[in-house]
C-alpha cells in the first residue's frame, strides 16, 4: 500500500491486488492493520491508533480505499458511502471490445453466499438488489480494451459480475468468466478516483491513484 492523501480525519491509500481491507480466514494481515502500524510509527503514538473502515475493495482489485481516523468521521463516511455521496470511478480491462462505446447497465442481482459469487439479471428477481452502473471506453491496446465505470450502487462484485454479462469479462477473473487467470492472481480492475466532500471539513476531495504497474496498463492509448 501507498498512501495518498492523509489529514486529521482520513486517510485514503492506494492498495495493491494482494491485500485484503478487513481480516478474514486467511488470516493475512488486512490493510486496516497496516494502516493502523503506519500511523503508529509516523506519529509514534503508544497504544492503540483508531482506524474505521469505511468501504471495502475486493482481494484482486486494486486501487483506492478510503479509512478514517476518528470516530467522526468513520460514522460520516460510513453515511456517505451508504447514501451514495462518495463519487467512484474504475478502470477495468477487458478482452471483448462492448458494443456500444457508452451506456448504463441496469441488473438485478442475487449473491450466493457458498460460492461467494454474484448473478445478475434482467428482471427483478425474489431476493434481488438493484445494481447500476455507466462505462465507457477511454482506451485500447494491440489485446485488451480499457472501460471507465463509474459505480452507481455498491453491490457484491457489482462491476465484475455487470461487465461479464455484458460479454466483456475482466481480464483475469476466472469466477466470471475471463479464460485465463493473471500470473499474480489480480484481476484488471482498478479503483482509480474517488470523490467527495470532506465528513468533518467539507472542502471537495478528489483523489486519483497511479496504475499498477506493468506494461498491461501503461500499454493503452487513452483517450480521456
Amino acid at each position: 500500500m501507498t498512501v495518498v492523501y492523509e489529514d486529521n480525519h482520513i486517510i485514503i491509500v492506494n492498495k495493491t491486488a494482494s491485500e485484503i481491507v478487513q481480516g478474514d480466514k486467511t488470516g493475512d494481515i488486512p490493510l486496516s492493520e497496516m494502516v493502523k502500524q503506519f500511523l503508529k510509527e509516523k506519529y509514534a503514538k503508544p497504544g492503540n491508533v483508531f482506524v474505521g473502515v469505511t468501504h471495502r475493495l475486493d482481494r484482486p482489485v486494486s486501487g483506492l480505499v478510503v479509512f478514517a481516523k476518528t470516530s467522526k468521521a468513520l460514522s460520516r463516511l460510513n453515511e456517505m458511502f451508504r447514501n451514495g455521496d462518495v463519487e467512484k470511478t474504475y478502470w477495468a480491462v477487458v478482452k471483448n471490445r462492448p458494443e456500444s462505446e457508452q451506456g448504463q447497465l441496469v441488473n438485478y442481482m442475487i449473491k450466493n453466499e457458498k460460492q461467494n459469487k454474484s448473478y445478475a439479471y434482467d428482471k427483478e428477481l425474489k431476493g434481488s438488489k438493484k445494481a447500476i452502473l455507466n462505462y465507457r471506453l477511454i482506451g485500447h491496446s494491440q489485446n485488451y480494451f480499457l472501460l471507465e465505470v463509474d459505480l452507481q450502487t455498491g453491490r457484491h462484485h457489482q462491476i465484475r459480475c455487470q461487465l461479464a454479462k455484458m460479454g466483456c469479462p475482466i481480464k483475469g477473473d476466472l469466477k466470471y468468466g475471463f479464460p485465463r487467470s493473471n500470473p499474480d492472481g489480480s484481476i484488471c480492475l482498478h479503483s482509480r478516483r474517488v470523490k467527495f466532500v470532506h465528513p468533518v471539513s467539507k472542502e471537495l476531495i478528489d483523489v486519483v491513484a497511479p496504475l499498477p504497474q506493468g506494461n498491461l496498463w501503461n500499454g493503452f492509448d487513452i483517450a480521456e
